[in-house]
């Protein structure tokens, strides 16, 4: 598969499909990083989501795309927390069965919003590779369908609205700066921005520990990097060694990574 596998026309189809189930966040400005920086420093307020997180944009459109015996056998995704939460959110406003697969190093305040929206949980191992082994299982075993954090089309076009947004509310931006992990969010919003204004340079921003999309792309192919405790935690866990789509869209499409050592990331 290349890049071209999500469109800005896949993207804008998202925004209509999840439209009344996700909210238009606004772009605030910054007076302090503004004046450190000496120039215009916009952020995007992604916490006012109903779960917390642009995640829900992924999570509802793919749901949404779901046909009546997808929805019948339910969802299952491996997590960090804030896909979890917002599957489990989306699974329920449909009264689908939602099963989310975890390691031990997800805070326990997000395993406890996850069971408050009803979802299963599943407890395995220490990183997200072994939760993901455990969602392989449930869906040989249980017939489950796997809605993965970041590694799928719907998903990527449903993050993707968020670039929509940016791109619209702040249509001068030169640089987006956006989390990378898995690289779902880094790949829409890149494939959004570039797709209406290719002049606009985006930069994926990771933590130094267990950066694995930066560690594939200095490689030039997915690899395998060590999960370890970040200050970052929901950008933990590896892209996968049979990643289809982000590598290659943020390979694509970014303009740099940088990375943040843990010490950067204490001080804000």
């Amino acid at each position: 598969m290349t890049a071209n596998d999500v469109t800005l026309s896949d993207i804008r189809a998202a925004r209509e499909c999840i439209a009344a189930k996700v909210e238009c966040t606004p772009t605030a400005l910054s007076p302090s990083l503004s004046g450190h920086l000496g120039a215009p420093v916009y952020l995007k307020l992604e916490h006012r989501q109903t779960t917390g997180s642009f995640k829900l944009r992924g999570a509802s459109n793919a749901i949404a795309s779901l046909n009546a015996e997808e929805k019948a056998r339910g969802v299952v995704a491996a997590s960090t927390g804030n896909h979890g939460r917002a599957l489990a959110h989306a699974a329920k406003l449909e009264g689908m069965r939602a099963t989310i697969c975890m390691s031990r190093r997800v805070p326990q305040n997000k395993l406890d919003e996850i069971r408050r929206l009803g979802a299963e949980i599943r407890i395995v191992g220490n990183s997200q590779d072994d939760a993901q082994q455990e969602v392989d299982r449930l869906v040989a075993e249980e017939g489950l369908v796997m809605l993965p954090p970041f590694d799928h089309p719907d998903i990527i076009a449903g993050q993707g609205t968020l670039g929509l947004e940016i791109i619209e509310q702040v249509a001068d931006a030169a640089l987006v700066l956006v989390p990378l992990s898995g690289g779902g969010l880094a790949a829409g919003v890149a494939a959004a921005v570039k797709g209406v204004s290719p002049s606009t340079k985006v930069i994926g921003v990771s933590m130094a520990r267990g950066a694995a999309m930066k560690a594939s792309l200095d490689a030039g192919h997915p690899v395998l990097v060590e999960e370890l405790p970040t200050l970052a935690d929901s950008l933990g866990g590896g892209i996968g060694l049979d990643n289809r789509l982000t590598f290659s869209m943020c390979r694509d499409l970014l303009d740099d990574v940088i990375l943040l050592d843990e010490g950067e990331i204490a001080a804000g």
